[in-house]
């Protein structure tokens, strides 16, 4: 459990993992603050955008839809590693979510079954959508997955996390798929190895 890192800390810890970095406009305080609060931070959540191109999903995760305003996450992960930041504080991304996970990514421990949807997962986790259709097919770059670890270690090196502290939406939120087209647990092998 920790306060969320600054704005600028969270730009620095990317960079600092070896992550191409491109800042969209007002990222720094673009956030659904005024709906709750950010914090304490548990996590990072990863997901799949069911997007194709990267200008366009980038704009759709800074923007939202009508009935989901942005920020959709913090940072979008496109095919070809880079990150674009396009919020920073509380993003529309997690939602609600089963709080046995939320306990077990706490305490760093093995996840159990997402059975219930009653906790703010948007409190408490940063987020990143990683560019992919979600349908299985769509292949996902070695570069993307590379970037992808490589992101989510970024923030568990800062805030002294674990691989544990990486979870799916799929495995927090019954119902939700993604990210799809590779494992959780081989995502937390590589992030593991990486914070090593």
């Amino acid at each position: 459990m920790a306060p969320p890192m600054s704005a600028s800390r969270f730009l620095d810890a990317l960079r600092d993992e070896g992550l191409t970095v491109v800042e969209v406009g007002d990222w720094r305080t673009h956030n659904r603050n005024h709906k709750g609060p950010w914090g304490p931070v548990n996590g990072v959540m990863i997901h799949h955008t069911v997007t194709r191109g990267t200008d366009n999903t980038v704009r759709i995760c800074r923007d939202g839809y009508e009935s989901l305003p942005g920020p959709l996450c913090h940072g979008v992960i496109a095919k070809d590693g880079t990150v674009h930041l396009v919020g920073y504080g509380r993003a529309n991304h997690a939602g609600l979510g089963d709080p046995d996970v939320l306990r077990a990514v706490v305490a760093e421990q093995r996840l159990p079954v997402d059975d219930e949807a009653t906790t703010d997962g948007n409190r408490h986790f940063y987020g990143f959508e990683c560019e992919n259709l979600g349908d299985g097919e769509d292949p996902w770059p070695k570069v993307q997955l590379e970037a992808i670890t490589k992101a989510a270690a970024a923030l568990c090196r800062v805030h002294g996390w674990t691989q544990r502290s990486v979870i799916g939406h799929k495995e927090w939120q019954p119902g939700k798929v993604d990210p799809r087209g590779f494992t959780m647990g081989w995502l937390r092998e590589q992030i593991a190895d990486r914070l090593r």
